[in-house]
């Protein structure tokens, strides 16, 4: 949250030396020191908003969203205008999947502040977020137009550009941020991430001259390593890439919490409460809207084609990655255990909450809509009994392709099983265990599509995906690359060009370092596509 910093009113000038000290640290990132100090101050003086505002900080950063959302409130609550905070909500409103409420917080951010790069940088990918992509778009420019030596601006512009289409607009708008900042790897990440980009020697030369430069951060060395790994990748240079995607998985994971174990818990927890029989009795409870379409499964599975093959029929408006489902989860007290006590007019309320929180995403008179969060896979059952007549697709993928896949792909977040190869193989055989549980207590419930399957017979699993949705063909279906839609995720340039075996294989060249995932995956490996037995919590 640290590039929405906004001078604080002059009512709040006075600091205290730990708070100077702690803000210290928060810049460097040296969290350890500055909790401490923080909650030392708020022993001293629970009223200090300056320190509420930052031990906020503290919290979003470690992804303890609600404990930061709580403490902003609060802070806001003690100082209504104290907009160095109300920025801060807006931050964590925005990244906890409420875009619409972020943009109510950043007009009063604005209204006070009218001339901060990092609010207005936010406001853009708030309405990015939810789809108005031109008020985005002409915010950007207007900002560049003002302050054109940004060039975190000119990156997000790019990104942008890019989910509209507009690809050379977005790579020129990612060079003009190299030109000013050199050594910012998200950047340089980015070009990579459009798996269309082929860099050239000189790009290859400056990314390793930013990478040997000591001063940069953290981020832009991981960011480094995984673009150095695309680029050497597609030159053939095998052994040099994984160095560099194993260098900059090592430095990512050590900067998150993600534990295996606590994913597997959380199955086992989920596979323990959804009996058979809750799942038989899912039927005629709920809300009966049959308008969303969730696509899920695995990142880099193909989700995002199957989304683009719907979203080209006439009756279904694509959307996005939605966490509209998880927060609801997240609101249940004694989720998932608690889903067998929820009274039919719960479950139907919560339904219809869903349905409320996600119109802002919908921008046609289509009936239909896709919610494309993968991570949905985990809540598959609590889906069922909230929106029972939703239709289920589960993209699946060749583990290996699938689990390396993700292995060389950066996230801004949420994705943190993906920086180790044994937790991404762990991950995978978690999800295939769950989706089995499901498949078994609700057969038929879940639609899956083989990505394999897809690409060597289109049309036929094309149709079969219609027809589970209850759609007609549509030629449109089959010409999907000619749709033009907005597209956020990192498919974004591959589901616009004709269906290909383009990185079915991509994995063999790397199948030297890669026992530590055929290990975790296990028999999941040996018997993809079908699914091994597995037993009780396994």
């Amino acid at each position: 949250m640290a590039n929405l910093t906004v001078p604080a009113p002059r009512a709040l000038e006075s600091y205290d030396p730990r708070l100077v000290r702690a803000a210290l640290a928060m810049n460097e990132s040296d969290l350890p020191t500055a909790e401490p100090l923080l909650r030392a101050l708020l022993k001293d003086n629970p009223f200090d908003v300056r320190a509420i505002r930052l031990f906020a900080e503290l919290a979003g950063r470690i992804g303890r969203y609600q404990d930061a959302e709580n403490l902003l409130r609060r802070a806001i609550e003690l100082a209504p205008h104290f907009t160095a905070a109300r920025a801060n909500l807006a931050l964590i409103l925005y990244r906890t999947h409420r875009a619409g409420e972020a943009l109510e917080e950043l007009a009063r951010v604005t209204a006070e502040d009218p001339d901060n790069i990092g609010v207005a940088n936010l406001q853009a990918a708030a309405f990015g977020r939810i789809g108005e992509f031109d008020e985005a778009l002409a915010l950007y420019a207007h900002v560049l137009k003002e302050m054109p030596a940004q060039p975190k601006v000119w990156m997000s512009y790019g990104h942008m550009l890019k989910t509209v289409g507009r690809q050379a607009e977005g790579v020129a708008a990612y060079r003009r941020a190299l030109e000013l900042t050199p050594t910012l790897g998200e950047v340089w990440w980015s070009l990579a991430n459009l798996k269309t980009v082929k860099f050239t020697d000189e790009d290859i030369a400056a990314m390793e001259t930013a990478l040997a430069d000591p001063a940069i951060s953290a981020e832009d060395r991981w960011h480094l390593d995984f673009a150095l790994g695309k680029a050497l990748e597609d030159r053939g240079q095998a052994e040099a890439a994984f160095a560099h995607y194993a260098a900059g998985n090592a430095l990512r994971k050590n900067r998150i919490s993600y534990k295996a174990e606590e994913t597997q818990a959380q199955v086992d927890r989920m596979i323990a409460a959804t009996t058979p029989a809750l799942l038989a009795g899912a039927a005629g409870k709920g809300c009966p809207a049959p308008d969303p379409i969730f696509v899920l499964g695995m990142p880099r599975a193909g989700s995002t084609l199957v989304e683009q093959i719907l979203a080209s029929h006439s009756q279904v408006e694509g959307t996005s990655e939605l966490g509209d489902i998880a927060l609801l989860a997240r609101g249940i007290d004694g989720y998932p255990g608690a889903l067998a006590d929820l009274a039919p007019d719960a479950l139907r309320q919560l339904g219809e909450e869903y349905l409320s929180r996600t119109r802002i995403q919908r921008h046609t008179a289509r009936p239909l809509f896709v919610d494309k969060m993968p991570n949905n896979w985990m809540h598959v059952p609590f889906i069922r009994l909230i929106l029972p007549n939703a239709k289920i697709v589960d993209a699946r993928r060749d583990p290996l392709a699938c689990c390396f896949s993700n292995f060389k792909q950066h996230f801004a977040r949420g994705q943190g099983f993906t920086y180790s190869l044994e937790d991404v193989g762990r991950y995978y055989r978690d999800y295939v265990r769950l989706m089995a549980h499901v498949d078994a207590g609700m057969p038929g419930a879940v639609h899956r599509v083989i990505h394999e399957r897809m690409i060597e017979d289109t049309e036929a699993e094309v149709r079969a995906l219609l027809a589970f949705c209850g759609l007609g063909f549509e030629e449109s279906c089959l010409a999907f690359h000619k749709t033009e839609r907005a597209v956020r995720t990192a498919s974004s340039e591959q589901v616009r060009l004709p269906i290909n075996r383009d990185g079915t294989q991509a994995w063999k060249p790397f199948e030297p370092w890669l026992a530590p995932l055929k290990a975790a995956l296990g028999d999941v490996l040996d018997a993809y596509p079908a699914v091994p037995p597995f037993p009780a919590n396994a």
